[in-house]
C-alpha cells in the first residue's frame, strides 16, 4: 500500500480516505470521487485496495483520492 507520507502520494495530495480530502486545497474534489471511479485505478470496484500506475508497485485504497483523478467512462 502506498503511504499519504509518500513523496509521490503527497505531491498529488494522496488521502486513503477520500472523504477527508482538504476540499480547500483540492478544489476540483468532489464528492464520490474516489481511486475505485478513476479510471487509472487497476483493480475491481469491489476490492478494498488496487494497482495505480501512478505508484508503481504499490497499491492505493479503493475509498482513496488523488489529484489526478479521472472519472472513469
Amino acid at each position: 500500500m502506498v503511504s499519504e507520507t509518500d513523496p509521490a502520494a503527497s505531491g498529488l495530495a494522496y488521502k486513503a480516505d477520500a472523504t477527508k480530502v482538504d476540499k480547500a486545497k483540492n478544489p476540483k474534489y468532489a464528492a464520490g470521487q474516489n481511486c475505485g471511479n478513476c479510471a487509472l485505478f487497476q483493480g475491481k470496484a469491489s476490492d478494498k485496495a488496487g494497482g495505480c500506475p501512478l505508484f508503481a508497485g504499490k497499491q492505493v485504497a479503493t475509498a482513496g483520492w488523488c489529484s489526478a483523478y479521472a472519472k472513469k467512462g
